[in-house]
C-alpha cells in the first residue's frame, strides 16, 4: 500500500505530555525541542490549575531510528526546567467524537464533589462522553461547562435537569455549535426577575391595600387564578391613588443583583435585550431608559385628572401575550426564535419560556422550574451569562476596558 493510500488512523503518532509548575516559555520550549525531528502537530491541549500545567501534544512519530533520540531529548529538556515528561506511542489521531454534541453548564453555590460525581455519572449512563471540562466562573457561583458527545441534546437534558435541584446545583443543556456565539435576543420578565419587587405591591403599599393585592398576586403566580382576572381585581384596588405615586414607585424599585452586569455584558456582545411584564409601562418605560433596553412592553395604568382610575388600558400582557411579544421582538430584531433566551419566574412566563430557544426559570415556582429548559436558583441574574458560555473573566475584562 502506498503512502497516499495509508489511512490516517494507521500513521504512527506520539502523545507527549509535560506537567509541572507553570511558567512562561514551556510551550515554546517543547515545540522547539520537537522541531528538530520534523514532526507534524496533530493536536494540542493545555490546562493550568492552581499554577500546575498539563501540556499534551499529539505529533507524528519521527523515523523509527530517531524515536529513541526524540524521547531522550524531550525527557532531558523537561528535567532541565524541573518538569516531568511522559511519551506514549500510538496510531492516528484522537478517536472521533460521537454524534450528538452538547454543552452542559453546571452552577453550584458551592459546587460539591458529590454533585459533580452525580452529574458525570448521569452523563455516562445516558450514553454520553465528556470530552472537555472548563471553568466559566468561580464567583458569585462556581460554574463549569462540560462538552459532551454521543447522546442527543434533548435526551441528555432530560437525564440531567430532572434531579439537579436535589443535588443542589443548576444544570443547563444546550446543543453545541456556531449558534452559541451568534447574535441573540434576551427577553426577561420584570417583577421578581429583573427587579426584586412586585410593582403592583409597591403601588398597593401607597394605597394601603398591600395585603389584599399580595394575596391575589401569589395565587396568580401559582397558576391558581386567570391572570387577566387577577390583574383587573388588583388594579381596581388602586382606584383614586394620586398619579404622583408613579415617581415614588419608580424610586423604590430595586434591581436584582447582577441585573446591570447581565444587560451591560449582553449589549457589549451585540445582543438585543427586552422586557415583557404583567406590570405597568409606568415602570417598564423608565427601566428601558435607565438600562438601555431595546424592547419593553407591559400593561398601562389608566390615569385621568391626575388619579388612577383602577383600570388598565390597551393590550393586556398576560401569559399568552408574553409569548406573542417574544415572537414580535424576535421578528423586529431579525433573530430566529431558536436564538432567543427568555427568563422568568412565574406561571404566566411559561408560554414565553417554552417558545424561546432557551427558557430559564429564575428562582421560580416549582411548576415553572419543572417546565422550563433550565433553572437558576441563585440570587444573581448575571449567572445567566454562564449559560451562554460567557466567562467571569470575560465580563471583568470588558468592564476594565470600559473604564480605561
Amino acid at each position: 500500500m502506498s503512502a497516499s493510500q495509508t489511512s490516517s488512523s494507521d500513521v504512527p503518532t506520539l502523545l507527549v505530555k509535560i506537567f509541572g509548575k507553570d511558567r512562561p516559555g514551556i510551550t515554546a520550549g517543547l515545540f522547539d525541542t520537537l522541531a528538530a525531528y520534523s514532526v507534524d502537530v496533530v493536536d494540542i491541549e493545555q490546562v493550568v490549575t492552581r499554577g500546575r500545567m498539563v501540556l499534551c501534544a499529539l505529533v507524528t512519530a519521527p523515523p523509527r531510528a530517531l524515536e529513541g533520540d526524540l524521547r531522550a531529548t524531550v525527557h532531558s529538556w523537561a528535567e532541565s526546567i524541573k518538569m516531568q515528561a511522559e511519551i506514549i506511542s500510538g496510531l492516528g489521531d484522537n478517536r472521533p467524537r460521537g454524534l450528538g454534541r452538547s454543552l452542559v453548564t453546571v452552577l453550584g453555590h458551592p459546587l460539591t464533589a458529590e454533585a459533580t460525581a452525580a452529574i458525570a455519572a448521569k452523563i455516562a449512563k445516558a450514553g454520553g462522553n465528556i470530552d472537555r471540562i472548563f471553568r466559566l466562573a468561580k464567583y458569585p457561583v462556581t460554574a463549569v461547562e462540560f462538552a459532551v458527545s454521543g447522546v442527543a441534546t434533548e435526551a441528555l437534558r432530560t437525564a440531567l435537569v430532572t434531579d439537579a435541584a436535589k443535588l443542589g446545583v443548576d444544570v443547563a443543556v444546550v446543543a453545541a455549535g456556531l449558534h452559541r456565539r451568534a447574535q441573540r435576543l434576551v427577553v426577561m420578565d420584570v417583577d421578581s426577575t429583573l427587579i426584586q419587587d412586585e410593582v403592583i405591591e409597591l403601588f398597593a403599599a401607597h394605597a394601603g391595600c398591600e395585603d389584599e393585592v399580595a394575596e391575589v398576586t401569589a395565587a396568580a403566580m401559582r397558576g391558581e387564578l386567570d391572570f387577566e382576572q387577577s390583574l383587573h381585581a388588583r388594579v381596581a384596588l388602586l382606584k383614586g391613588l394620586d398619579a404622583s405615586v408613579v415617581d415614588k414607585v419608580r424610586s423604590e424599585v430595586r434591581l436584582t443583583p447582577g441585573a446591570r452586569t447581565l444587560i451591560r455584558t449582553l449589549k457589549r456582545l451585540g445582543f438585543q435585550v427586552g422586557v415583557v411584564s404583567g406590570g405597568f409601562t409606568q415602570v417598564t418605560d423608565d427601566l428601558k431608559d435607565r438600562l438601555g433596553l431595546d424592547f419593553a412592553q407591559a400593561n398601562t395604568l389608566e390615569i385621568v385628572d391626575g388619579k388612577l382610575t383602577g383600570k388598565v388600558t390597551g393590550e393586556i400582557v398576560d401569559r399568552a401575550g408574553k409569548a406573542r411579544l417574544l415572537r414580535r421582538f424576535a421578528a423586529e430584531a431579525g433573530v430566529p426564535l431558536s436564538q432567543t433566551v427568555a427568563i422568568g419566574d412565574g406561571a404566566n412566563d411559561l408560554d414565553m419560556l417554552n417558545a424561546a430557544g432557551l427558557g430559564v426559570a429564575f428562582n421560580a415556582k416549582p411548576v415553572v422550574r419543572e417546565a422550563a429548559h433550565t433553572a437558576v436558583n441563585v440570587p444573581f441574574l448575571d449567572t445567566v451569562l454562564y449559560l451562554l458560555g460567557v466567562t467571569r473573566e470575560e465580563v471583568e475584562a470588558a468592564d476594565a476596558h470600559e473604564e480605561d
